[in-house]
């Protein structure tokens, strides 16, 4: 797996992803997108550190470069030394440990950035898969956070999973 930006190559798999009902509620791809919705979404990614959001990566296959999924350093509270980490994998792609390993190189990726001491994840009870995905990339639960925010019109509860400056 290896992280790379995103080019217009790209859209197969954002087309894959896009069919993903949970996608649209927790990012800016819409649902069942078309190809042109998909390279606007690509655009977007391009300028994510520009307007303050962070990094955006598409993870690619490292022998191929084929997309595989997105993974984001979402870095709003940089100034107190964190970040919030993300990640998702295009349906065929699912099940082969892609999302462990972009996981793994998005906090090695993060530990090169001086100003971050801890990066976090916010997971709903129920994504099992993202849950797995933490724990194989090193991540310690740290608890439950009640109502902690809106996906898809309504308050949610999330699992808070951290890592920690080695």
């Amino acid at each position: 797996m290896l992280p790379r930006p995103f080019d217009d190559g790209d859209v197969d798999m954002l087309l894959d992803m896009s069919t993903d009902p949970y996608v649209p509620l927790t990012g800016t791809l819409p649902g069942n997108a078309t190809r042109e919705q998909a390279l606007a979404y690509i655009r977007r990614q391009h300028g994510r550190l520009e307007t303050g959001y962070g990094y955006s990566f598409c993870i690619a296959d490292r022998g191929t470069g084929e997309a595989l999924g997105q993974a984001g350093l979402w870095t709003a509270a940089i100034e107190h030394g964190r970040a919030t980490a993300g990640y998702c994998v295009a349906p065929r792609f699912r099940g082969r440990r892609y999302a462990t390993s972009a996981l793994r190189a998005l906090t090695a990726f993060a530990w090169s950035l001086d100003a971050l001491h801890r990066v976090e994840l916010h997971i709903e009870p129920w994504n099992t898969a993202s849950v797995r995905t933490a724990e194989a990339a090193g991540y310690s639960r740290e608890g439950l956070l009640r109502s902690h925010q809106e996906i898809g019109g309504r308050r949610v509860d999330v699992l808070r999973y951290a890592a920690t400056r080695p």
